[in-house]
């Protein structure tokens, strides 16, 4: 029989947490009205994470297992979940123990309402640098401006979606996936729930500034085209910039030749800003071109090296 709810955690390197994580979740589980499964999956963890999954899986059967090949990233690893998740209602959530578990019950009753899908909402980041802090509101609200479609500010993936809301973001075959830019597009009736985030249980931050930083440009580029527009604009304003420059370059070498900037320091200046724009715009149409590139090479998004607990364990690959 199929369980009602799916709880999905991508696991990177989370040997210090597992043990609390299995806690609190499975005091959640117990709790529900029905059966539920949890999906770990291991995305390529070097520490004891796989080892620990299997010892989980061993001791409760409501916990299944998926071990990436390699590390595909916190992204793909959370789509991998959704492709093998079976419950009616699925839950996302990190492993870090900063979304925490026993908001679960308050989104499934949100979803008892009607919603479909139920985001956790950051009203407080608790013991994150003002940096992280600045970046981060910055980056949500940047991109809520931006957008095509309408994503909510200070959501991360901590979120419940209904069976058919899954069943449509498992049909859409692109490979940049930003999973909360997604949820958003494809509509449906949505809800926030507000909570203060907590501050990581254990271990070191997986999310660097790169990867944030890549993850930030990612959902800027899948879900706008504002870039583009404004590479065309930037190209626009310095064509008019470089004849402003050529006619007064013309106007001090006819009127006033002593001029120190009629000679080659204005000539330079010209030179480098309109080079530094020239690498700006090919440097985003660059990522626009990597990402249809991406797209037709129309490789598997990742391969399982091993899979535990589900009925069919012989899946290498999902697309």
């Amino acid at each position: 029989m199929s369980p009602k709810y799916s709880f999905i955690i991508p696991i990177y390197n989370e040997e210090e947490t597992i043990a609390e994580m299995y806690r609190r979740v499975s005091a959640v589980m117990d709790r529900m009205d029905g059966a539920v499964e949890l999906i770990l999956i291991n995305d390529g963890s070097r520490d004891r994470s796989l080892k620990l999954m299997r010892d989980l899986h061993d001791r409760d059967s409501r916990v299944c297992y998926l071990s990436l090949a390699r590390n595909f990233g916190h992204q793909i690893a959370v789509t991998a979940g959704l492709n093998f998740a079976r419950g009616q209602v699925i839950v996302i959530l990190d492993a870090d123990l900063q979304d925490p578990p026993e908001l679960i019950p308050d989104m499934v009753e949100m979803w008892r309402q009607g919603f479909q899908v139920v985001y956790a909402q950051r009203s407080q980041r608790r013991q994150e640098g003002w940096f992280k802090k600045f970046t981060a509101y910055s980056f949500y609200r940047l991109l809520k401006k931006l957008a095509d479609v309408d994503i909510p500010t200070d959501t991360g993936d901590f979120c419940l979606l209904d069976r058919q809301v899954v069943d449509v973001l498992n049909s859409m075959p692109e490979r940049n996936r930003y999973i909360r830019g997604l949820r958003s597009w494809i509509g449906f009736r949505q809800t926030a729930i507000r909570f203060e985030r907590d501050p990581r249980f254990a271990g070191d931050v997986k999310y660097t500034f790169r990867k944030s930083l890549a993850l930030a440009i990612n959902g800027l580029v899948s879900f706008s085209k504002v870039p583009l527009r404004l590479s065309t604009y930037v190209g626009l304003f310095s064509a008019i910039a470089a004849i402003i420059m050529a006619l007064l370059v013309l106007y001090w070498r006819i009127f006033t030749p002593s001029s120190p900037l009629a000679g080659y320091t204005i000539i330079l200046m010209a030179i480098f800003f309109l080079g530094a724009v020239q690498l700006v715009c090919v440097g985003i149409l660059g990522e626009y071109v990597g990402r249809i590139y991406e797209e037709v090479k129309g490789r598997p998004l990742y391969t399982v090296g091993e899979v535990g607990g589900f009925v069919n364990q012989q899946v290498t690959a999902r697309r």
